[in-house]
């Protein structure tokens, strides 16, 4: 018996050979291709204009601050009175030792606390409340914090590089603190569970693996707190203050160098002015060595 099949032929409407401009609708699609160009027009747009401020910023910087730099003693001298050349010694060395003392006290509290927020809360009250109380401290202004600083430390006594350094910590602790935090987190659970596995206690596993796995983010979190609290004016107008003379003494008021721009660039004296942006600079590119450093050591190791 034969059973005879007539075949007929099959077509099938592929789209793999339709391009996309056929397949979709063009009224739709030249819309979203006008969206997305006026898109990149204003982005572009939006990052000439930072940029355009920005290098103006940094020009005025660079020839302004490098004019006073090689006119004047800046390193050798001490901030002058009026109508006299001088320079920022002083005020060098005393923000190198208010802001040094300041990553002294905050950063070991800043760890500590980011160390037990990331291994040992585990979700309790008091870790919520500490996250609470950080990311207040994280987001208060400045001067609020030096507001504090002065009825606690300098109302009743005087005005002393150790209360600036303090205020200066507390700025500190909270970016340490979310910077520890976060990069203890990143750590895979793989290893702290191998770690058990093989009988390490808990302290153990916290120093020896999971710190040693998140050394170099650690690092970058204290360089980039240091340079958060490098330029800052508005906790040392309460604290610190200012001092014209040069001094080791840090339980009396200490010349600092965001103080004196701050009380330079207001002063009528064009040498003072000077001064001004010569210590201007020098703020700057300290900020940005340390940004580079916290970036050196923040990279990937391959």
């Amino acid at each position: 018996m034969t059973t005879s099949s007539s075949s007929k032929p099959i077509t099938v409407n592929s789209t793999s050979s339709v391009s996309f401009e056929q397949r979709m609708n063009k009224s739709l699609y030249s819309r979203r291709k006008m969206f997305n160009v006026l898109g990149l027009i204003f982005a572009m747009c939006a990052m000439a204009f930072g940029l355009f401020w920005l290098g103006w910023i940094l020009f005025d910087l660079l020839r302004k601050g490098m004019e006073a730099m090689i006119t004047m003693p800046i390193f050798t001298v001490d901030t002058p009175p009026p109508n006299t050349i001088g320079g920022l010694r002083n005020a060098i060395v005393g923000s190198f030792m208010i802001a040094g003392t300041g990553l002294v006290i905050g950063a070991p509290v800043g760890l500590l606390a980011g160390i037990y927020l990331a291994e040992f809360s585990q979700g309790s009250w008091l870790g919520k409340a500490t996250r609470f109380i950080n990311d207040i401290l994280l987001s208060a202004p400045s001067i609020v914090i030096g507001l504090f600083i002065f009825s606690l430390m300098v109302s009743n006594r005087s005005f002393s590089g150790w209360a600036g350094a303090v205020a200066l910590s507390l700025i500190i602790i909270p970016v340490v603190v979310r910077s520890t935090e976060t990069m203890l987190n990143l750590v895979p659970n793989q290893l702290r569970e191998a770690s058990y596995a093989l009988g390490a206690p808990k302290w153990k596993v916290v120093t020896s693996v999971t710190m040693q796995a998140a050394k170099s983010g650690l690092i970058t979190g204290i360089l980039l707190g240091f340079a958060r609290i490098t330029g800052e004016t508005a906790p040392l107008l309460f604290t610190a203050l200012n001092n014209r003379f040069f001094s080791w003494d840090m339980s009396s008021a200490m010349a600092n160098l965001p103080m004196t721009i701050y009380q330079f660039a207001a002063a009528p004296d064009d040498t003072q002015n000077m001064l001004a942006w010569a210590g201007a600079l020098i703020v700057t590119f300290s900020v940005l060595a340390l940004n580079i450093i916290a970036r050196i050591v923040g990279r990937d190791k391959k």
